[in-house]
């Protein structure tokens, strides 16, 4: 968690960003993204200049080239003056120059040019003016301020920064807040053979979660042998239709550790990308819950299996399209997909618990996305079998994820009253065995899928969780008057006392 000097730090730059006119979140945060980026291109630099050092070996795929050549405008360029260690000593002028003469064209030029990165930084570009040196040199000092050596911190400042995002809320595209990125990876548990995608990733905060729970997991498997290479990018797909959180998702998977995940331009429902069939084990998403599209738009073998213009129920028809036989997903869907009276809604309902596997649904409180949306949502886990399996479906009522549900969403604690998760965990984990034996009337129960048939495909909580009313017991009419009775002659002597002392 950032300690609150930290906070303190990034409000000031983001302050400072403010101040120098650049006001738009998004695009102070793709700024600060770039900055991170080239601060973290150096450290990577430094620890291979550092091993090549100690092995007297020539530096393995070194970032800045070591010795000097000339660029397409016939200038000899070094690439040593592009590292961060080495221009924040300089001038504002020539930190600036540098950036952005030098830096850019290096970071739009990286790797290769076919490369997914290569597409998305084709725009990159330093929105400051030259007259904002000055700034931009108090910016850079700021951020060299900040240790960012521990991975979780790196997470952390990452997230905050997000967490400033005041646009996001438009279109129906929430943040997702981190720990319920992490709850859901956890109750995935990728595996190193897993090929995971995100269809509307966003900033691709849940592929970030799933290396890291590799990272941590499964470290000695993705960092040798056979998935060493998988796990550098080709295990990590993610798509969107916005050219800005694409740079700042490649961005920030590069920072975290992902070379080279694929990062596409992609309008996931539309026509121009049906077809694309059976490709990932593992769906992790947060799709858009609110608008509308146009039956010409829209993929034709989406329509197939649900007909509607809601993009809530086209993404699920798409997830099931995606998902390879036995795949699986996890994904935030808004309360009404599991209610809601259309033909449309039961129908991707009914494929769900009839003709794959529907694992088990984690209702959330409506502050969870505050303070974008006050919107009920809730979970839903499954996985794509193409001829059922659904046997009993695990639910789970959340009452608190760790954080006030109001639009501060302040940090409360982990008892159980105050926060959920780790039980929704190990719940989540006996569903097939203990959990079949709770009432009702608890948390957490599953519910056989011939009773869901039975009520229309329903998958509201409300519809099959047992209320317990407390029995609330009076005093017989006759007692209560009577304590009045008394109540009234005590008050009576104490104003005649009262009265007798003022005589």
């Amino acid at each position: 968690m950032l300690t609150g000097e930290i906070r303190s730090q990034i409000d000031r730059i983001w302050d400072a960003f403010w101040t120098g006119g650049i006001s738009n979140p998004l695009e102070v945060i793709e700024q600060l993204t770039y900055l991170l980026f080239i601060k973290r291109l150096d450290d990577l630099h430094t620890q291979r200049e550092s091993k090549a050092n100690a092995l007297q070996q020539p530096i393995e795929n070194p970032i800045f080239k070591t010795e000097k050549y000339k660029g397409d405008n016939g200038k000899e360029i070094d690439e040593q003056t592009f590292r961060w260690s080495r221009f924040r000593h300089t001038t504002p002028a020539q930190i600036y120059a540098t950036i952005d003469q030098g830096v850019f064209p290096f970071l739009r030029n990286m790797g290769d040019k076919e490369s997914a990165f290569a597409k998305h930084m084709e725009n990159a570009r330093l929105s400051l003016p030259p007259e904002k040196a000055s700034l931009l040199e108090k910016v850079i000092q700021m951020l060299d301020g900040i240790d960012m050596e521990k991975r979780d911190t790196k997470g952390d400042l990452y997230e905050y920064l997000l967490s400033k995002l005041s646009t996001a809320g438009q279109n129906g595209q929430f943040r997702t807040p981190r720990h319920i990125i992490k709850m859901m990876v956890d109750m995935m548990a990728p595996t190193p053979d897993d090929t995971i995608c995100d269809p509307a990733c966003g900033t691709a905060g849940f592929l970030v979660a799933a290396a890291e729970y590799l990272h941590d997991n499964r470290h000695k498997e993705v960092y040798s042998g056979q998935y060493r290479e998988r796990y550098n990018g080709p295990m990590f797909h993610g798509f969107d239709f916005d050219s800005t959180m694409l740079r700042v998702a490649s961005m920030n998977l590069i920072l975290h550790g992902i070379e080279n995940p694929t990062i596409e331009n992609r309008d996931s429902l539309s026509e121009d990308h049906s077809g694309i069939n059976n490709q990932y084990s593992l769906i992790l998403a947060n799709p858009p819950f609110k608008g509308s599209l146009d039956y010409e738009s829209t993929a034709a073998d989406l329509l197939k299996t649900v007909k509607t213009k809601k993009t809530e129920l086209l993404f699920l028809a798409l997830f099931l399209r995606l998902l390879t036989p036995g795949g699986r997903a996890a994904v935030v869907v808004p309360d009404g997909v599991l209610f809601g009276s259309s033909k449309a809604h039961k129908t991707i309902r009914q494929a769900l618990v009839d003709d794959h596997k529907l694992d088990g649904i984690v209702s959330m409180p409506s502050g969870v996305f505050k303070p974008y949306a006050g919107v009920s949502t809730a979970i839903l886990f499954f996985t794509k079998t193409n001829s059922g399996g659904t046997d009993q479906v695990w639910f789970y009522d959340m009452q608190a994820d760790g954080y006030s549900l109001d639009d501060k969403r302040n940090r409360l604690g982990d008892e159980h009253e105050q926060n959920n998760i780790a039980d929704i965990l190990t719940r989540w984990q006996a569903r097939e065995t203990t959990e079949r034996e709770n009432a009702r009337t608890a948390q957490s129960f599953t519910v056989p899928r011939k009773e869901i048939a039975e009520n229309g495909y329903d998958l509201s909580i409300n519809r099959y969780k047992e209320i317990v009313y407390e029995e609330i017991t009076y005093d017989p009419p006759l007692e209560i008057l009577a304590e009045l009775e008394k109540l009234e002659a005590e008050i009576q002597q104490g104003m005649a006392e009262l009265k007798g002392m003022l005589e």
